[in-house]
């Protein structure tokens, strides 16, 4: 596969939650196939498909809690 890809692939799963702790232990041909599926996926449940998938693979443990939703924050004026 082409670096580009690899990149790509790289920079969609951490896009959707997947933790950088564990990106080193994901080979680069998994990490293809994950953000393909990933990329398939309804954009709201992008980032639980992708949890599932980590754990179904492995790479992440079941139990290990959920990274909580970022807030946005308003600007004054964009109203």
């Amino acid at each position: 596969m082409s670096d580009s890809v690899a990149v790509d692939a790289k920079r969609i799963l951490l896009r959707y939650g997947a933790p950088i702790a564990i990106m080193d232990q994901i080979q680069e041909k998994d990490r293809i196939t994950l953000a393909r599926t990933v990329s398939r996926t309804p954009v709201p449940e992008r980032g639980i498909r992708l949890r599932e998938l980590l754990v179904e693979h492995g790479y992440l443990d079941a139990k290990a809690p959920a990274p909580k939703a970022k807030k946005r924050v308003r600007r004054a004026g964009s109203d």
